[in-house]
């Protein structure tokens, strides 16, 4: 799931909510709060100047053309003021004479200003962006005129000119970041500057004709008059070749000749200075729990034990002979797992997956998004370092729910990644109806429509993995291995990032175990291992997550018997959207209890 996360890393350590009153302590018949509504709304309006990129996401055209150079101290210290001011007007309401609904948004809204508050004391801003997530790539996304970024008016064609005028003073801004983590030893490991730099460089062109920035210049729609269309393509040639090249070359060069010579060799954030206490902060952040790291570290080696278990019984189903190890080796590399012979043989297999679960939907899910859902190929320029992922459509349907797969040889995309699970987690009913749903239900305010807390949301996404069975799927026992595969990859993670980042585990240590207990090739194996080590914590929030949903479902079924119905179940752990794991409980609980009335 991509979203705007550098945001997210500059937003900070998620406070516990066990402070807070459960939501069904409020008071009965009591309306939705007027002036709180007016609150969120003034916030949110705010908001969307600050991050005018997650407003462009969200269909919020007013500031397309506007990129503010968040990596300012003048900018951290203006939302420092934002967020504490609006915490303190919170502040002057009674929650407990708030309704249900009042008192989850009270909730959720101190948590994300205490959570911001605590992020903007952390020194993250030394490392302005890695190989995973960052304005350079997203640039590339937004411009290419695939992306959220619209090209549709003339209006929108001179939108996108104003936001490459910010870039270029956000990358000299990013420069000098980099150069004060140099200076204070924040710096990136070696190896992900290594991945940087080709990054940058892909998108340095002679010509500017030839550049991914020129899409939009090739497919002008019939709503730009011709008599603009020949200034347009002026301006954007100029745009080309003396903002966007020599910005992404200044990027590179200095990516290659100042920041890699000097770039750690060490592999977790613990290694720089303050970094133990900024891996805690990470913990919080992307669990919404505290839970300790190596509490998670534990959880995550007894589930790799008990998916090693099932694994066991899905080789003996198939009467393999070898070991586990020669297993794996047998499905990354027997050609009957390997079928497909173009990007669209790859992208009509997922599409068949979607009809195949399409009649079984309706039994588990009262409601399902309006939003239209689309699978596309992952854009050549960003293919090499990107995962499959989803983007998330516009509220108003205009633009759809989007779920990319990279496809760098079709020849070599395997049926036994567990193309099923993958389609489940980042397409439907995962990703697709999660975000959708939040996003269509007006009646939230909006910092909760568009809101994002990864151990909900992954938590969900992986989640839906397991309902696999249910849903028709996984009858090939190949493509339920791969399913146990991707679950065992989320347990991996526990033990690798805590183990990176806490216990002195190298890359090369972590690579190996993630080759010893999945059935990943080596290049696989480096990109993950390479992406924890980019953004720490945030590989734990999809098992903390899925555990405490699966947890929840269990419980109710015990408690309620008959009177459980997983469809109503679903429906209302989604439809009030994401928020921290410790409300979503209280919230549950607080339905259980009315379903037994």
């Amino acid at each position: 799931m991509k979203k705007y996360l550098w945001m997210a890393l500059v937003a900070g350590a998620l406070l516990s909510c066990q402070k807070k009153g459960a939501p069904e302590s409020a008071p009965a018949n009591v309306a939705n709060n007027q002036q709180l509504a007016t609150l969120f709304d003034q916030y949110w309006d705010q908001n969307a100047r600050f991050f005018p990129l997650e407003a462009t996401a969200q269909g919020d055209n007013r500031y397309n053309h506007l990129l503010p150079n968040d990596n300012t101290r003048a900018f951290r210290d203006s939302l420092q003021q934002y967020y504490q001011q609006y915490l303190d007007q919170l502040h002057h309401f009674e929650r407990q004479d708030l309704n249900a609904n009042d008192q989850i948004s009270y909730d959720i809204f101190e948590y994300e200003m205490e959570t911001r508050l605590e992020g903007l004391k952390l020194n993250t801003w030394m490392i302005p962006f890695q190989q995973f997530w960052g304005l350079p790539l997203t640039m590339g996304q937004l411009g290419s005129g695939t992306g959220n970024q619209p090209f549709k008016t003339t209006q929108d064609y001179e939108n996108w000119l104003g936001r490459v005028q910010g870039f270029t003073v956000w990358a000299d801004s990013a420069i000098a970041n980099f150069r004060k983590g140099l200076q204070t030893g924040v710096v990136l490991p070696k190896p992900l500057v290594v991945k940087m730099i080709p990054q940058m460089q892909s998108m340095v062109v002679t010509d500017p004709t030839q550049s991914l920035f020129y899409g939009p210049i090739q497919n002008f729609p019939a709503e730009v008059p011709a008599a603009d269309r020949q200034r347009l393509t002026e301006a954007y040639r100029q745009a080309i070749a003396t903002q966007l090249v020599p910005t992404y070359q200044k990027l590179a060069q200095f990516l290659q000749q100042e920041y890699l010579p000097k770039a750690r060799t060490s592999t977790g954030i613990s290694e720089v200075p303050g970094g133990k206490d900024l891996y805690t902060y990470y913990v919080k952040y992307w669990t919404t729990t505290n839970q300790s790291p190596n509490d998670i570290y534990k959880t995550g080696q007894q589930e790799v034990k008990r998916i090693q278990g099932e694994m066991l019984k899905v080789k003996e189903q198939v009467g393999f002979k070898g070991n586990m190890e020669q297993f794996f080796t047998y499905l990354r590399n027997n050609p009957r797992f390997t079928p497909f012979k173009t990007p669209e043989e790859v992208l009509n297999a997922f599409r068949s997956i979607q009809a195949k679960i399409e009649p079984n939907l309706a039994k588990m899910f009262g409601r399902t998004p309006k939003t239209p859902f689309e699978i596309r190929q992952t854009e050549a320029f960003r293919a090499a370092s990107a995962s499959a992922e989803y983007n998330q459509g516009s509220p108003d349907g205009s633009r759809p729910g989007i779920f990319y797969v990279p496809i760098l040889d079709a020849t070599q995309f395997a049926t036994t990644s567990g193309m099923e699970s993958l389609f489940l987690h980042e397409a439907i009913p995962g990703h697709h109806y999660q975000i959708s749903l939040q996003q269509e239900n007006e009646q939230l305010p909006k910092f909760r429509r568009f809101s994002w807390y990864g151990a909900y949301g992954e938590g969900w996404a992986l989640y839906t993995e397991s309902l696999g069975k249910e849903l028709g799927l996984y009858t090939d026992p190949y493509q339920y291995m791969g399913a146990l595969g991707d679950e065992m990859h989320r347990a991996v993670r526990l033990v690798v990032d805590v183990g990176m980042h806490t216990k002195g585990m190298t890359r090369e240590e972590a690579i190996q175990y993630m080759l010893a207990n999945m059935a990943i090739s080596e290049e696989g194996a480096i990109a993950e291992i390479e992406r924890y080590m980019a953004i720490p914590g945030q590989a734990l929030s999809y098992k903390i997550g899925q555990l405490k949903i699966r947890e929840l479902r269990d419980k109710y079924q015990k408690d309620l018997g008959e009177q459980f119905k997983l469809a109503a179940f679903h429906d209302e752990f989604l439809k009030d959207g994401t928020m921290p794991l410790s409300l979503v409980e209280k919230k549950m609980d607080a339905w259980a209890k009315q379903q037994k009335q």
